[in-house]
């Protein structure tokens, strides 16, 4: 059975989030003859955020900056994490819980004067 666009029913929806994370949700439509259930996932990501670390260090000496990540949603986070850079170290992976902050250590140790 095809519909055509005469038949559409625009059901508009307005979601306001306050934090980013994955928001559940169902809508039950009943008629005399019929009940249908819609389950919609909305996905939240916050703002692109950029920052700026200076490290400071003599050479073959390293320095670890503890970077907080907080996770505002209600699921857990399994983060990666790739470093570009010559002489950036820190853990590839990381697990920040729901409602918590957690710490990445990212290390630079440089192997000569730069």
């Amino acid at each position: 059975l095809f519909l055509d666009r005469s038949d559409a029913v625009e059901l508009p929806i307005k979601f306001i989030p306050r934090y980013a994370g994955c928001y559940h949700c169902q809508i039950l439509l009943k008629s005399s003859c019929d009940v249908r259930v819609y389950e919609i996932a909305c996905v939240v990501n916050t703002d692109h955020a950029e920052a700026e670390l200076e490290f400071l260090t003599p050479a073959y000496e390293a320095v670890i900056q503890d970077i907080p990540i907080s996770n505002m949603s209600s699921q857990d986070w399994k983060l990666e994490a790739i470093l570009e850079g010559q002489g950036f170290y820190g853990p590839p992976l990381i697990n920040v819980g729901s409602g918590e902050t957690a710490l990445y250590p990212l290390m630079f140790k440089p192997i000569a004067e730069c």
